[in-house]
């Protein structure tokens, strides 16, 4: 572990890195990144409303189950001439005017399923699209994972460099006045010059990568990063590899929407073999005709059953039979290469979980050693035994250590959310967070009958308002 003193030091220069910072009067703690990023992300947003689209699709397709009614007006004005057989002259400018109202009525009595099979497809593709907006949410909360822990691990890299800047200034200091007893040479001197602006070089890069750490925060939690509280634990992951990838190919969004995809394209192959059967409908109207010369009007109405097929289109049908059957054969290859993919991200996340608790470890171990080696080594350099060179080079393995511990912690948090992205478990539900969830179901059970006006239209209203989209 990292020794005593350097906590303190460290601590000190978080805090103060923290103080200095505008914006920042409050802590965080990962929860609370996760909740910004989950409130306020467009990306969210963006394909919630492509999902309330989807969901009108149900309604446009059960719509073909309702009669369609039309009405029609009309004014007619005829133009002629008249001629006196018997009085030999001619009258010219005859006309009449008159109109006509007609209301229809058009019902589809049989379409062999063509209807319901649409409205099956529409529902399964709902379905995909819920499963798609999961994966959309995975990936928000898991760029707030990595902003979070970017912004903590550059700003203890800032504070490290503070510290060693500071260290290296008090080495030059010594080695300066030893300089002016004869105790070393001007080398001695011109090294650790030449370490510290290094050190202070590295300290601007750091400062910079803090920045953009910082700018990536605000960017996905939707404010600026104030103090952040480190997490309490790694999260509950799955136990071994072989769950992690059973978990993944089971639970992962990603397989959910591709066997979706599997079923709209199996429903699409019937409607495509329905389309060669007829279609019967009934067919209904009413009008009135007035004549505004003679102010007469006429009355009538007709009803019947009618009965359609196509016997020919230029094989238009076979061929969009055959492109739903080709687009079958992609879905299912789609299954099996997403069964894959995921098995490999689970296997790569599992691998680089492990590799980072080893690298935290060896770093720990690495850091009390070097921390023994420089202490050592500067004590020895007070009695002559050692050079500047030497302490700075100490110096450097200690600071090195301390990096490689700062960034294999932050890769080690980063893992475990990586490895429960890959498993489908990163999620607001999963993750409990304090949130207001969106229910995908509260819109589609609204609009998946096809409301026009009435209660359940009115409801839709209150629902869009609440929304904001109305």
């Amino acid at each position: 572990m990292v020794g005593t003193a350097f906590k303190k030091k460290l601590a000190v220069g978080l805090a103060a890195l923290v103080l200095a910072t505008p914006g920042a009067t409050s802590a965080d703690t990962l929860a609370d990144a996760l909740v910004g990023a989950y409130n306020t992300s467009g990306l969210l947003e963006q394909n919630r409303a492509l999902l309330r689209a989807a969901d009108e699709d149900v309604a446009a397709a059960y719509s073909a189950l309702r009669p369609v009614v039309d009405w029609t007006a009309r004014i007619n004005r005829t133009f002629g001439n008249s001629a006196s057989a018997n009085s030999g002259f001619r009258t010219v400018g005859s006309s009449n005017t008159s109109a006509t109202y007609e209301l229809s009525i058009q019902l589809t009595l049989l379409d062999f399923g063509r209807t319901r099979l649409a409205i099956d497809s529409a529902k399964e593709s709902v379905l995909a699209a819920r499963e798609g907006l999961v994966t959309v949410e995975q990936n928000v909360l898991l760029r707030a994972v990595e902003g979070f822990m970017g912004v903590r691990s550059a700003t203890e890299t800032v504070a490290l460099r503070q510290n060693n800047v500071r260290l290296i200034t008090q080495e030059l200091r010594a080695a300066n006045d030893r300089f002016e007893v004869g105790e070393v040479t001007r080398t001695d001197v011109a090294l650790a010059e030449a370490q510290l602006a290094g050190a202070r070089s590295a300290l601007a890069s750091a400062q910079g990568t803090l920045a953009q750490a910082q700018e990536e925060y605000a960017a996905v939690v939707g404010r600026r990063p104030a103090t952040l509280v480190p997490p309490r634990a790694i999260p509950e992951i799955p136990a071994s590899l072989e769950q992690a990838k059973a978990l993944a190919v089971r639970n992962h969004p990603d397989m959910k929407q591709a066997q979706r995809e599997v079923t709209v394209a199996e429903l699409n192959i019937q409607r495509a073999k329905a389309e060669f059967n007829p279609t019967v409908t009934l067919n209904g109207s009413y009008g009135v005709t007035e004549n505004f010369q003679s102010e007469a009007q006429t009355y009538g109405g007709s009803v019947g059953v009618t009965a359609t097929s196509r016997l020919y289109q230029g094989g238009r049908r076979s061929a969009l039979l055959r492109q739903a059957q080709a687009r079958r054969d992609a879905a299912r290859s789609n299954l099996h290469v997403v069964q894959v993919g995921l098995q490999q991200a689970a296997g790569n996340a599992w691998a680089f979980l492990q590799s980072t608790r080893a690298a935290r470890d060896a770093s720990a171990r690495q850091i009390r050693a070097a921390t023994v080696a420089f202490n050592g080594v500067r004590e020895e350099a007070k009695l002559g035994a050692r050079t500047t060179l030497d302490v700075l080079n100490a110096e450097q393995d200690l600071l090195d250590a301390r990096a490689t511990l700062i960034t294999a912690t932050t890769d080690e948090y980063v893992a475990a959310y990586t490895l429960l992205y890959a498993a489908g478990l990163l999620t607001a539900e999963h993750l409990n967070l304090g949130v207001q969830q969106y229910d995908p179901s509260a819109y589609y059970n609204l609009v998946k009958d096809a409301p026009h006006v009435s209660q359940q239209g009115k409801s839709l209203d209150r629902v869009l308002k609440a929304l904001g989209k109305n």
